[in-house]
């Protein structure tokens, strides 16, 4: 049996996988996350530990597996953070995580050393405040006493992993993803380093994503209910994860979107895809040799439960009666748009100053018609995403779907109509993180042969076909909504410049 955690944004999900990959029980544990001025965005760390202990236990009770038949522990996780910890490896501070956007001044500080561009080539990534590199330049610059403390920087599954094993490394899919690494030499940039300020021996070792890195020890056991001695596989970054889980495991395997609180659309590839626009960015795939080209928003899943919590907030059904209203409703035919940068944007934009709007508004709009401009709004950016990759000569005949937002028939039609492919629902359209790492942990240990296997674990399930006559019509919507962005984009930097000046910002939000 394989137990894989994905540390997500809201919450771990512990899954039993067996040795022929199938999902044999699953428990999600919340924890919160803490928004607020200036772009802050925090978790506690230890929170994601007790999610993980509390639901490793409850999984074992609730599926009646005894602790000796887990023959590995692997992770899926969330991206792109700092968590600083001490020479004991405890947290000095809250974890400052990936959609967190306070280090603007770092990254303009960086660019005088390394250009954007530069960066770009080096890490397949924009130089920008939601990687890892600047926010720990922002802590040594803002917060010196907890820097002062801080012996390493982990992502959110490395420290778990810790907690587990006692080792501090990452993995080159998690590297990746920090503004830090360098794709081509596959080890920290000197370069980049240099340019930030930091010493390389913040961050730690690199090794490959199937590593076995220890076992978990006898106070971990104590608190999770593991056998002690049961084999650790680091695992990978929840973006790879995702694709593995999907069954992208080769360019041969097309196209897929993922439909969480941060979405994105991603292929697997050979090499790193450099965009000359640099609309997408390449992590590492969690398949040794393979990187994942990807295009990610930071609101998507998030723009749907945020217009669902504005206006049904009391209602346990509120996505199910705002989707069925929608399904019937107008938006851009109407001269509705949303563009859904409540946190920022990264692809295609890459910048944190942007905000969320509806433009077009009228008075016979109605919750329908607002919950149907979210929805074609978070299609519209990913089309930009998927323009990305074919104009860079990638072939994307089929989007395969995955992530909670997938369950949506109607959120399928309406990015089938506007990206003009057809898209398909994965028949685990929840589990595919926590299958990725599973088959990561399962090739860690020998219970898989190689990462075939990942193509075998789903099926394909409805077929969402654009519709032609609709396709052309959104196609002319889409141009409208690039050009709202563009001509708003001056007014998100004087409104970014006035807060900045007057300390102004959202205010404190936990969800």
């Amino acid at each position: 049996m394989i137990l894989s955690h994905d540390l997500g944004t809201t919450g771990d999900k512990a899954t039993l996988v067996d040795r022929d990959g199938g999902v044999v029980a699953a428990v999600t544990v919340g924890y919160p996350a803490s928004f607020g001025a200036g772009g802050r965005a925090e978790q506690d760390p230890t929170d994601w530990w007790t999610a993980v202990a509390d639901a490793t236990q409850r999984l074992l009770v609730e599926s009646a597996v005894a602790p000796g038949d887990v023959d590995v522990v692997s992770f899926s996780g969330q991206m792109m953070g700092v968590v600083p910890v001490d020479g004991a490896g405890e947290p000095v501070r809250p974890a400052i995580i990936w959609a967190d956007t306070r280090s603007g001044a770092q990254v303009r500080d960086i660019a005088r050393s390394v250009s954007v561009e530069r960066c770009y080539a080096i890490t397949g990534h924009r130089l920008n405040p939601t990687y890892s590199l600047s926010k720990v330049a922002w802590l040594r610059d803002t917060e010196p006493g907890a820097f002062a403390r801080t012996r390493r920087v982990l992502q959110a599954k490395d420290w778990v992993a810790f907690r587990l094993t006692g080792r501090m490394v990452t993995d080159p899919s998690d590297a990746s993803g920090t503004n830090a690494y360098d794709q081509r030499s596959g080890d920290w940039s000197d370069e980049l380093l240099d340019a930030a300020g930091l010493r390389r021996d913040l961050f730690p070792e690199i090794v490959p994503s199937t590593t076995v890195i220890g076992t978990v020890t006898t106070a971990a056991a104590l608190e999770t209910g593991l056998l002690a001695g049961t084999p650790v596989v680091i695992g990978g970054g929840d973006g790879p994860t995702a694709a593995l889980g999907a069954g992208i495991v080769s360019a041969a395997d097309g196209a897929y979107a993922y439909l969480g609180s941060s979405s994105w659309v991603s292929v697997s590839a050979d090499q790193p895809l450099h965009d000359p626009a640099m609309r997408s960015m390449t992590f590492n795939h969690v398949v040794p040799g393979a990187y994942v080209p990807t295009a990610t928003m930071q609101a998507g899943g998030a723009s749907l439960s945020w217009i669902a919590d504005v206006l049904a907030p009391r209602r346990e059904d509120r996505y199910r009666t705002l989707l069925a209203a929608a399904a019937g409703a107008r938006a851009a035919d109407d001269g509705l748009y949303f563009l859904p940068y409540l946190l920022g944007e990264r692809s295609p934009y890459w910048n944190p100053a942007a905000r969320a709007a509806f433009v077009g508004l009228h008075i016979d709009h109605g919750p329908a018609n607002l919950t149907r401009a979210v929805l074609e709004g978070v299609a519209f950016n990913l089309a930009t995403g998927l323009r990305a990759f074919t104009e860079n000569g990638v072939t994307v005949d089929a989007v395969s779907a995955i992530g909670g937002a997938a369950n949506s028939g109607l959120l399928l039609d309406v990015f089938a109509d506007v990206w003009d492919v057809p898209v398909v629902a994965r028949s685990l359209v929840d589990e595919a993180n926590s299958l990725g790492a599973a088959v990561v942990g399962g090739v860690g240990v020998g219970i898989f042969e190689d990462f075939d296997v990942a193509r075998h674990l789903s099926s394909l399930g409805d077929r969402h076909e654009p519709d032609p006559a609709r396709h052309r019509e959104l196609e002319t919507a889409y141009e409208t909504f690039v050009d709202l962005y563009e001509r708003l984009e001056p007014v998100f930097e004087r409104t970014a410049e006035r807060l900045a000046a007057t300390g102004a910002g959202a205010s404190e939000l936990v969800a």
